[in-house]
């Protein structure tokens, strides 16, 4: 489960440091040369290094050099931070010219924009967004990933409902990925490695007679992935299966539209002289 979740703090004070509004918080911050971005490029600093539970004010107000009273005239608090943190990682985001491109290709741009902000942050991808934090990265985001799915005949219901599934299977696949290297990184042994080394204390006590779909599954996908579980293979594979959900969408939609217009044409069709 997420640790942290964006627009947890004072709405009013994140909407308008966010924007960037005329503040008397901001106003009354020493003059050192120290600025919102200066404070947020910091804290994103600490948490790409050693991720969110490593950030606090005080941790933050250290790499600055600085006391932590300081960052409070410039941001309330860590909730208001992160909300920062991440639109500041959105508006960075390297936006895909995809125009005239199959739609296919636009929605994988997509997720691999998506799936490389994660790697360069990967705390983003332990953060709850069910509240967006809407700020101006945020907003250029969501505009351009839009795009993708526009003009396919979609309702605008329904483009939200693919993006919002995109992105989360996309983030899903990060946290694993994350998970999958903290192991490695925490662990004198590789994946293969480690089942060498414990599947024969398994074999000890695993009826294969009463598993038989289990074991011969497992045992084929462990072969194949050399692992219980392959990131890359998991992120090709879901993806694939994502657009091809969202073609039967598209054509069942595309279908609909026809077979209405048709309707209309032969409603509207003049009938033959007699």
């Amino acid at each position: 489960m997420p640790t942290e979740r964006t627009s947890s703090g004072d709405p009013a004070r994140t909407l308008q440091l966010l924007w960037r509004g005329s503040s008397p918080h901001q106003r009354r911050g020493p003059q050192r040369g120290l600025s919102i971005d200066a404070v947020v490029e910091a804290a994103t600093a600490v948490a790409d290094a050693e991720g969110l539970d490593a950030l606090t004010m005080r941790r933050v107000a250290k790499e600055l050099g600085v006391v932590p009273m300081t960052l409070y005239t410039y941001v309330p608090g860590k909730a208001e931070l992160l909300d920062l943190m991440l639109d500041a990682a959105y508006a960075r985001m390297p936006r895909t010219d995809t125009a005239g491109r199959p739609w296919r290709q636009r929605v994988t741009a997509i997720a691999e924009e998506n799936k490389t902000l994660f790697e360069h942050h990967p705390w983003a991808a332990t953060v709850s967004t069910i509240r967006p934090p809407l700020g101006p990265g945020q907003m250029a985001k969501y505009e351009h990933e839009l795009s993708a799915l526009d003009g396919l005949g979609l309702g605008d219901v329904e483009m939200d409902d693919c993006l919002t599934h995109l992105l989360t299977f996309v983030q899903a696949c990060a946290r694993a990925a994350t998970e999958a290297r903290a192991a490695q990184h925490e662990s004198t042994l590789n994946d293969q490695q480690w089942w060498e080394l414990n599947a024969p204390l398994l074999a000890q006590v695993l009826d294969e007679d009463a598993y038989p779909t289990a074991v011969r599954v497992g045992s084929a996908a462990g072969a194949a992935h050399h692992s219980a579980h392959d990131p890359v293979h998991a992120y090709t594979f879901g993806l694939e299966r994502v657009l091809d959900a969202f073609a039967t969408l598209i054509d069942r939609t595309s279908n609909a539209t026809t077979s209405l217009s048709e309707h209309r044409q032969d409603a509207i069709a003049p009938e033959p002289a007699p």
